[in-house]
Order: C-alpha cells, then sequence, then structure tokens
C-alpha cells in the first residue's frame, strides 16, 4: 500500500470524500437520494432511471451517459445482471467509486464466483464496494450511500467503522450510545475493495480518531497487517470484535503444534503482533471505540477520579483494579486544599467522593477540580449519573460537566465521564461531553474497561515499534500440495540443526550393530526406533532412556523389537536412533510451525513435554519474527516463572533458548514453500544452553 498509488487507490479516494454521487434505481433510490441531501449532503446529487421522469418527486436521468458528469460515487440497486452492464458502463464514464447492493455473486457459489470475477473484471480501476453489502455512510461528508433509513448525523470527527454484516451496521447506527461515527462501511463480498483497502484509505483521513472492525474472518491477512502497522504508526487504535471464535482442526493433526495453534489462537497472535484491540462484544466494541474516538489518547493507565457518592467510588476502586488502572494517592497538598473546600466528613482520597455539598456552586467545583487535577495521572475519571428530566436537576449535572471539561482542558489531561448505569447518562451530556472532546461512557464497569484498553495501547504501541516484528511482512499464505512426507527424527534433526538448532550427539545404529556404536558414542544413552512412519515413539513403546551399559541396553533392544512387533506389525524394526541422555532441564519447552489457511507459517511455544496438550500453555508467533519478539513469548507464558529462578531453582539460559527458538523460526522461513509443519518437543531449557531431544519435520510432496 505504500509508495505510488493506484487508479482504483485514487478512486476508492473519491468514493470516500465525494464531490457529488448518483443512486441507480428504483423508488427505494429516490428515497436513498432525499435521505443523504436531508442528511447533508450540499454537492450534485442524481437519479438514474430509464423508465420514469421522475420519483417520489426526485427528476430522473435516463442513463448514466446523460449525467451531467462522472459522479465520485455510486449506489447500485439493481439486479445482479442489470449490475454487471451498470459497472461496466460506470466505468467507461470515469466514475469514482461505486456500492454494489446485489447480492447473487460469489456467497451463492460456483455461478456466483463466475458472475463475481465479470463484476470485477468490468470495473477495471474505479473503486467497488461489495456486492452483497447495504453500503456506505460517510457522516464527514454527507454522502449516505444506503439503502434503508440510518441514524447517524454529521461529525466534524470520529471512528470508522466495518463491518461484514449489513445488519449490525444498521443496528449500530440506531444504538443510542452517541459514538461519532466519521465511516461506517459494510463491505460485503469484499470482491475488489476490503477491510485492508478501506483501513488504508480512511487513515490518510484525519478526521478518523480510531477504526472498528466487525469481522468472521479477514480473506487477506497479509494486506490487513499492512494496513494496521500503517494505523500503528499513525497512532490511530483499531477495535476489533471477531466472531467465530471455535478451533478448526488441523487436517493432518499429527503434531501437538497444530493442536495448540486454532484460527481463533492464530487471529489473537495477528492481533497481539499489530497492537489491535480485540473485545468480546457489541457493547465493549462500541464503549473502547467511544473511549479511543476523541483522538486524544491516555500516555498510560493511571487516573485521578472522582465521583458524588462513596458507593459509586468503591466500584471505581474495584473496577480500576480488575482493569489494571491505578488511582495514586493524593499529595499532602491536595488534600490539605480539599479540606477547605468539601465538609469535614468527606474522605480525602483517589477516588474522591466529592458528596453533593458543592453542588451548583460553580466557585466551589472549580476549585475541587483543579485540586484533584494537579495530579500527575495520566487521566482523570468523573462518574456522574443524570436523574430524570421531571426532576429539575439536571441543569447542576450539566454544571458539573462543564466544569470537569474546562478543567480537563485547563491543566491539558484526557478525561472520560461515565455513569454507574448505562441509561442514566443521557444524550445530550454525551453530545455535550464530545464536543469536548472527552470521552461519554455508559455503565462504569464497561467504562473501566473500555479506557483500561485504550490506556494500555499507546504504551503498547511504543513497545511493538521498539521490537520491530511489526514492520516484516507476513509470508504469504500458500496450500499445501497432497499428505507430505514426513522426515525421520534423524533427519528433522539434522535439517534443524543446520540453522543452529542444538541437538544432541547421535548416532543412527541397527539392532544387529547398536552395542558398537554405543560403545563409540558413550553412555548414558537414550534409544529410539526411527521411522517416519512412527511420529509418536513414546505411545508405541519406541523410546527408552538413561541407558547407562551394555546390558541395560540389549535389554531395551530386545523389549522394543517386541513391542514394536505387537503394536505396529507393519513397521520394520531396522533402524535405531542412539543419543547421548541430556541432563535434567529447567524446563521442558515445544517448539513448532504450522501452516493455517490465510496464516500461512506460525510459530508456537509453548509448555512442553508429556503434558503439552493437558496445559495448553502456549503463545503463537506468526512469520516472520524477530528475537525481541520471540523473547517476550517467552515471558506471557504461563509456565514463564520456570524461565525465572521459580523458587530457588537455577535460571533458563534465556540467550541459548531464544537462539534455539530463533532457528527454527528461520528454517521455517527459507522452507516456507513446502513446509506443513514442524515439531520440537521437548526443548529442553538449561540453565547453561538448550537441546532439542526430539523433533518431527513434514513437507509437502513438492519439495526436493
Amino acid at each position: 500500500m505504500a509508495g505510488h498509488e493506484t487508479g482504483t487507490q485514487t478512486n476508492l479516494k473519491r468514493l470516500l470524500a465525494p464531490r457529488h454521487l448518483a443512486f441507480i434505481g428504483g423508488r427505494s433510490m429516490a428515497k436513498a437520494l432525499q435521505r443523504c441531501v436531508a442528511g447533508g449532503f450540499t454537492g450534485p446529487v442524481w437519479l438514474v432511471n430509464p423508465l420514469h421522469e421522475s420519483l417520489e418527486g426526485v427528476p430522473c436521468i435516463p442513463s448514466i451517459e446523460a449525467l451531467p458528469e462522472a459522479p465520485d460515487a455510486v449506489f447500485i440497486a439493481t439486479n445482479r445482471e442489470q449490475t454487471l452492464t451498470t459497472v461496466a458502463e460506470l466505468a467507461r464514464r470515469g466514475a469514482g467509486g461505486a456500492v454494489c447492493y446485489a447480492s447473487g455473486f460469489a456467497e451463492t457459489g460456483a455461478q456466483g464466483e463466475v458472475l463475481q470475477s465479470q463484476l470485477l473484471e468490468a470495473a477495471g480501476t474505479m473503486a467497488l464496494l461489495g456486492p452483497n453489502c447495504y453500503g456506505l455512510l460517510d457522516y464527514l461528508h454527507g454522502s449516505a450511500l444506503w439503502p434503508v433509513a440510518h441514524g447517524g448525523k454529521l461529525v466534524d470527527r470520529g471512528v470508522a467503522i466495518l463491518t461484514q454484516s449489513g445488519n449490525f451496521a444498521y443496528n449500530l447506527s440506531m444504538s443510542d450510545r452517541s459514538l461519532p461515527v466519521a465511516y461506517m462501511a459494510s463491505v460485503g463480498n469484499q470482491a475488489q475493495i476490503g477491510v485492508a483497502e478501506l483501513i488504508d484509505a480512511m487513515l490518510d483521513e484525519p478526521r478518523v480518531t480510531a477504526i472498528g472492525i466487525h469481522l468472521e474472518g479477514l480473506n487477506d491477512i497479509p494486506a490487513f497487517a499492512r494496513a494496521a502497522y500503517k494505523a500503528l504508526q499513525k497512532q490511530v487504535p483499531i477495535i476489533v470484535l471477531k466472531t467465530g471464535v471455535s478451533e478448526i482442526g488441523a487436517e493432518l493433526a499429527l503434531s501437538h503444534t497444530s493442536s495448540l495453534a486454532g484460527s481463533d489462537t492464530l487471529y489473537d497472535a495477528l492481533f497481539q503482533r499489530l497492537g489491535v484491540i480485540r473485545v468480546s462484544g457489541p457493547v465493549s466494541f462500541m464503549e473502547t471505540l467511544k473511549a479511543a474516538s476523541c483522538g486524544r489518547l491516555p500516555a498510560g493507565p493511571s487516573l485521578v477520579a472522582l465521583a458524588c457518592s462513596g458507593g459509586d467510588a468503591g466500584l471505581i476502586a474495584d473496577y480500576a483494579e480488575g482493569n489494571g488502572l491505578q488511582l495514586p494517592r493524593l499529595l499532602d497538598t491536595q488534600k490539605t486544599g480539599l479540606a477547605e473546600i468539601l465538609p469535614a466528613f468527606a474522605n480525602l482520597a483517589n477516588p474522591l467522593d466529592f458528596t453533593t455539598a458543592v453542588w451548583g456552586d460553580a466557585v466551589a467545583l472549580t476549585a475541587l477540580f483543579d485540586q484533584m487535577l494537579v495530579s500527575d495521572a495520566d487521566a482523570a475519571l468523573l462518574v456522574l449519573d443524570y436523574p430524570a428530566e421531571d426532576t429539575g436537576e439536571r441543569p447542576e449535572c450539566d454544571l458539573i460537566l462543564d466544569v470537569f471539561c474546562a478543567a480537563l482542558k485547563r491543566h491539558d489531561k484526557p478525561g472520560l465521564v461515565a455513569s454507574a448505569f448505562p441509561e442514566l447518562l443521557p444524550a445530550s451530556a454525551r453530545e455535550r461531553l464530545h464536543t469536548h472532546g472527552v470521552a461519554a461512557l455508559q455503565g462504569v464497569e464497561d467504562a473501566l474497561a473500555a479506557w483500561s484498553r485504550i490506556a494500555g495501547y499507546r504504551q503498547q504501541r511504543d513497545i511493538l515499534l521498539a521490537r520491530g516484528e511489526v514492520a516484516l511482512p507476513l509470508l504469504p499464505s500458500r496450500a499445501s500440495q497432497g499428505q507430505g512426507r514426513l522426515l525421520d527424527e534423524w533427519d528433522s534433526k539434522q535439517a534443524l540443526r543446520a540453522h543452529g538448532l542444538p541437538v544432541p550427539q547421535a548416532l543412527v545404529s541397527s539392532p544387529a550393530t547398536v552395542l558398537e556404536d554405543a560403545d563409540r558414542l558413550g553412555y548414558p544413552l537414550v534409544l529410539k526406533v526411527l521411522s517416519a512412519d512412527l511420529p509418536h515413539k513414546t505411545d508405541a513403546g519406541g523410546v527408552a532412556l538413561n541407558l547407562a551399559n551394555r546390558t541395560m541396553l540389549q535389554a531395551a533392544v530386545q523389549a522394543m523389537g517386541e513391542q514394536l512387533a505387537a503394536r505396529h506389525p507393519d513397521i520394520p524394526f531396522e533402524q535405531l536412533l542412539l543419543e547421548r541422555m541430556a541432563d535434567a532441564p529447567v524446563a521442558e519447552l515445544i517448539v513448532g510451525v504450522t501452516r493455517s489457511p490465510g496464516f500461512g507459517l506460525a510459530l508456537v511455544i509453548g509448555a512442553g513435554g508429556i503434558l503439552v496438550e493437558l496445559l495448553r500453555d502456549s503463545q503463537s508467533l506468526l512469520l516472520p519474527t524477530n528475537r525481541e519478539a520471540i523473547h517476550a513469548a517467552l515471558l506471557r507464558l504461563n509456565s514463564a516463572p520456570l524461565l525465572q529462578g521459580f523458587r530457588g531453582r537455577p535460571e533458563a539460559d534465556m540467550r541459548a533458548l531464544v537462539e534455539a527458538i530463533e532457528a527454527v523460526a528461520e528454517y521455517a522461513c527459507e522452507h516456507a514453500e513446502h513446509l506443513m509443519e514442524l515439531d520440537v518437543n521437548p526443548l529442553l531449557v538449561g540453565a547453561t544452553g538448550t537441546l532439542a531431544v526430539d523433533a518431527m519435520v513434514r513437507l509437502d510432496s513438492a519439495a526436493v
């Protein structure tokens, strides 16, 4: 997306900032045009219909050729066959972009896919949103390329929302939450313009303060990663509500790695790499977007907080702690100043219950907020619930908000206001706050959770940019060819060893020569059956550990042959692997690589050994990655204390461990075209050095 702008990108910008609009269709389009004009669009707007002179009082233009000029943005509401013809005519005329409302394309199967390909060809470089989508609401310019009513209005700045569900977009526009929306796009089939392209273009509009995405999945993950990196550089938070969290089982679930890296786990890895904030539901999506919508992001997690009741102050304290927000103690000078303003029974603490004694007193409220905002805290929070309008008490609440907003500006501090109950912060108050650039959040529990996500964003952003992994282009996703072939343990280890992975001293042997080979290698030893057809050797009795002498080795060979014959009579007992027995480790890890549709290759690091799937303590990194990201992933493991000298045990050699994992990642990147999966389990982590004592590599059938 960087570099010279393409014709499609230029036309997409025309679609997002149109000078003139056209609606193509019947009576419903006449109504859509009227809504657009009523909503504030001031440029020329045309209705194209060859069968009528006017519809709903709107004059009709008989054809695209008869339009006064090529429109920047068009809404096409015709059937799918007519849509193809219309798109071709618009492209020839030089239109900027079009929304294709019609369904019946790729979402319907093979025939629809053919039609969608034809649609894409007809569009050429004209920007095409859809097909099978509700369209585009642009509240910066008043352009509503939308088939039905919507609940938004013009804004000076706000968030952009992209969704794969037209109904979700419709409902969000109708919600009573006062979210300032700059753009709302229903992306549909994403035949040409998808989530990544929209993010990239919308980031060039400085009035977009955050981007919210509601999706089931991404059809071009590397493109999304490039766009999200641009957002991180521009310090524009991306908030994602992703549905469909069930894991997709791997087709070839031979490796433990595959079982640890389901599709949703990899989405988490993608979002973590890019600094994308993931939320769990529509309310958290909305409130987190509101927290980010004003564009003034807090530098960190500390808050100075005020409420007018002890109960609300207690809620603030609990939810702040639960969300990792800090409430620094008041300075003695603050307490002295507050004592002169508040009654003697007031508890002078952060959060502060400032009681109702100062309600309606602008001078006292100003002095109160000035004392609290002297704090070095990153932001200020006010919890306030409005009474019913018929009480006549709302003006006092309005005064509190006005004085609070003025104090925030005076002290140059970002702030938020939250109600304890979602419905007790009315629209008038929310609009009042957003005018001042103060987030108006509904429900103190959701509010502090949302603020915590935004408060952590700037710090995490700085860490990610410094780490550098986010700047690495993701590997393209390739489909594996065939079932592939499994390398045996010796070949797997030798392939990885060539890239720097430490492995034990070893020899390939046979039942006939094993005793002589063992004498050359030296005891104590590990004995294993060597066969690509037996990837899980331990379960088949194909591993014997800590063999201290010839007698033990000879007994192990005999027992192993008998067990193999009983359990796997089709596997010949011909090759053995002899290895020097490793010392007891500080910890055991699994390191693997898995290939997943859309994601390319992912590196998985987790607690290893026989408990790998029971503990399911793992971190995934999409490839390529770097040593800084690997080190950070290790420290995120639940079992990370084992690497850091838990209860007096030795600390792990982190440098050697990171280098060993980096060797696996480098092998995977070099063989990305053919690697299907890879397992190193266990990787023995020592106080001095790291050793891979088992490994499995599967390459696709096209590999040489």
